[in-house]
Parts: structure tokens; sequence; C-alpha cells
């Protein structure tokens, strides 16, 4: 048995290939899973959970057919998907978590997150992320008309950025900290973290200040593949599956 992890998807109608190996991803690999751990940016824009598109019903279906199979599965929200809030979660049968989040995988206590919260040299993006989910402006952002939210949806991904594979240097102000990945390793007392957000797959030893070695491991995006985390009792591994 596994457990998976998959982050930063960034579901949209205009990349039907992505879905489709997302669907085909619940319907086989995952199936007979443990559990499963969805960290952020599962839509590459979530505009709320009143959201009627055919799309989102589609997603919110594959999920539910899913959940309905047993296996307990998790939502961290990445920052294309703050919105994503109970009725959601009522829909599809997960379970919404908090970022950062201690789990016990295994026997090894794991920190998980999205990933934003440790890319600290960004400034600009640290500060929006404040501004951005304080709880009256969330409030306001979900009264908004579902027309207007829509239009807005629409315009961000229009203009995304993870339409198309990143640069290096747009890659690099969104990677994680060093130091602040110590931080955190040090602050929650884990030997393991899993994240997303930064799109270098990759595992990473840190050292800490007891002198052990913490390890990261860093998920892939879905851009031009699909980018999982199989963890054993035994062992972790790092997959990609070609798109479509």
């Amino acid at each position: 048995m596994a457990t998976w992890f998959i982050a930063d998807l960034h579901l949209s109608p205009a990349r039907p290939d992505i879905a489709h190996l997302f669907f085909d991803f619940l319907r086989d690999s995952a199936r007979g899973a443990d559990r499963l751990y969805i960290l952020g940016d599962l839509f590459d824009a979530w505009i709320g959970d009143d959201d009627t598109s055919t799309f989102a019903a589609q997603v919110q279906q594959e999920l539910r057919l899913y959940t309905e199979h047993g296996i307990p599965t998790y939502f961290i929200a990445g920052n294309r998907d703050f919105l994503i809030g109970e009725r959601f979660s009522h829909a599809t049968g997960i379970e919404l978590l908090p970022d950062p989040c201690v789990i016990d995988l295994y026997g090894t206590p794991t920190l998980i997150l999205h990933g934003d919260l440790l890319c600290t040299d960004d400034h600009s993006y640290q500060r929006f992320r404040r501004w951005i989910r304080k709880p009256w402006l969330l409030s306001a952002l979900q009264r908004l008309p579902l027309s207007l939210r829509m239009k807005i949806a629409s315009k961000l991904r229009q203009t995304s950025k993870t339409q198309k594979p990143l640069s290096e240097a747009e890659l690099a102000i969104m990677d994680a900290n060093p130091q602040t990945v110590v931080d955190y390793f040090n602050r929650y007392k884990v030997p393991q973290m899993i994240h997303g957000h930064t799109h270098r797959p990759a595992t990473h030893q840190h050292l800490l200040s007891s002198g052990a070695e913490g390890q990261r491991l860093v998920l892939g995006d879905w851009y031009t593949q699909g980018s999982m985390l199989k963890v054993t009792a035994s062992a972790a591994e790092l997959i990609q599956q070609p798109l479509p």
C-alpha cells in the first residue's frame, strides 16, 4: 500500500490533456492508495465553490467517485485555489487541511504544505499573500457576482504563466529559501517535509540545528507531464507520467 502526493496540476478548460491524465490517475494508480494528498493549485484559478461551469462539475464528480471508494483524500489550498471551501469539500468528499500541517506518514512525522510560504525571497508575493488571505477580503471576494468572478478567472487563465513552462529566472524567484526551510523544520520538529509550488521536483537534505538531517521532497508540476510522489513504509519515489 502507498500514500500519494500531487500538487500544481493547474487544471483548466484550456488544458484538457492535464485533466484527462488526472482523471486516469484517480481511476488507476491512486485507486488502491492508503491516502491521497493534494497540496494546492489543483486548479489554475478557482473562483468559488458556487462555480457552475461544466469543467468544475466534472472535476468534482471525478473526486467524488474516487473518495466513494473509501480512500481518505486531503487538500491544502494553493495560491491559485485558496477559495476552495466547505461546499467543495462536501461535494467531493475530500478533507480540507490547514497550511502547513503535520501528518504521521508511516511512523515519520511529516510537514506538508503548498510551499509558497517557503519562498521568502519573493517579497512582493509574500506581501500579496498576507493581504489576499485576510478573512474580510476573502469574504468580499466570495460576495462578488458569480459572472464577474468567472470573467476574472478567465482573464487570469489567459495571462497565466502556468500555461507554459517557466523560465529559469521565474523559477529561481519562486524557489524555497534554504534558511526558511530549515526554520520550518526546526519550528515543527519534524525530520521530513513535502511540498509543491516551486515546480522543481527533487529530494533535498538539510542540516538542522539538532545536527540531524531533514529530508525535503518537492513535487513537480503537470505542464508537460504528470508528477506524483508515491510513499510507502520503506521508500519514497517521484514519478512522472506522459500527458495523453
